[in-house]
């Protein structure tokens, strides 16, 4: 099992360099950013400080789109940030969901997902290639950052299958996870891929205490953040074809506002309930989360993904590193 953070790019520049360090120190192999430019920092000069001031960690965006930028400029970017970080970076991409919406935009295609993943692979890799009818090489290049596909539905899991080196679920729940896992597994067998080379983040927020209604509060805000996509789900799939498990608590979902997006204590959570809670993310004692973290093992997560967001986020990075990251 490897750890990870993510970072909501709203704090100090000073401060995200520092969790950074620490996280490294503690044995945290990823450090991720969000990538939503509307409501918060850019990530690419994040990440470009993040590189400079790490040795081992690698690096991406968790997750960029294909829309806010060119696909060339995405390129472009991690090219760059690969040769500053000696070949660190790792792209997450997804169809676009609070980049896209806040600023009244609907997510991207997923035709359009996979065909940005192959042009920036592409131009990573210093090929010429032909784009919007013109050859174009970045002929410095040499280097593909592993690419990480986000998704919820059965198309967009099926499509992380057939191209990603790993898939992003967004919660920390095995039974769903599992679910999930078997269109990425489609996807990997219809394009002819080995489905155990592609490695697998349940990414959650976490907060360690045997205090569970403060812990819940501090994360109620994520099964929120998580509703947009099920609701998106709900309008392109019949019932019948999603669990129940993941689409019956968005029944009571009055709206969602994206200017408290992943926000503690926003009214936005005000419809999720306990239950939800400690299904999608992990509280409670160091042991709770080491049983939860064994369970996602064993149906195939390889990645932990903290969504390092909910307040207290030095003493949640160095709970897990004194408690929780060296039991795996």
């Amino acid at each position: 099992m490897e750890f990870a953070i993510t970072f909501k790019p709203d704090m100090s520049h000073q401060r995200m360099i520092a969790l950074t360090q620490q996280a490294e120190a503690a044995g945290f192999g990823y450090g991720w950013i969000f990538d939503s430019h509307v409501l918060w920092q850019e990530p690419y000069p994040l990440l470009t400080l993040m590189a400079a001031n790490t040795e081992r960690m690698r690096l991406g965006t968790c997750v960029t789109n294909p829309a806010v930028r060119d696909a060339t400029v995405t390129a472009s970017l991690l090219a760059t940030l690969n040769q500053i970080s000696g070949g660190r970076m790792d792209l997450g991409i997804g169809r676009g969901d609070s980049s896209r919406r806040v600023m009244g935009k609907k997510p991207t295609t997923l035709a359009r997902l996979e065909e940005t993943v192959q042009t920036v692979r592409d131009l990573c890799a210093g090929k010429k290639i032909t784009y919007e009818e013109r050859e174009i090489q970045m002929a410095w290049s040499d280097a593909v950052p592993p690419v990480w596909i986000a998704g919820y539905g059965p198309k967009a899991l099926r499509c992380a299958g057939r191209v990603g080196d790993g898939v992003v679920l967004q919660f920390a729940d095995p039974h769903l996870i599992k679910w999930c896992l078997g269109f990425v597994r489609e996807g990997a067998e219809e394009a002819g891929r080995d489905f155990s080379k592609i490695r697998v983040m349940s990414a959650a927020p976490v907060w360690v205490s045997d205090d569970l209604e403060k812990a819940r509060d501090r994360v109620r805000w994520f099964p929120a953040l998580v509703s947009n996509h099920v609701v998106d789900l709900v309008s392109r799939y019949k019932a019948e074809e999603l669990p129940e498990e993941l689409t019956a608590y968005v029944r009571d979902r009055k709206g969602y506002d994206y200017l408290h997006h992943a926000e503690v204590g926003s009214s936005n959570a005000e419809f999720v309930t306990d239950e939800i809670v400690d299904r999608f993310a992990i509280v409670g004692t160091a042991e709770e989360h080491i049983r939860r973290l064994r369970e996602l093992m064993a149906v195939g997560v390889t990645q932990f993904n903290i969504y390092l967001m909910s307040g207290d986020e030095e003493d949640t990075v160095e709970a897990y590193g004194r408690e929780i990251v060296p039991k795996f």
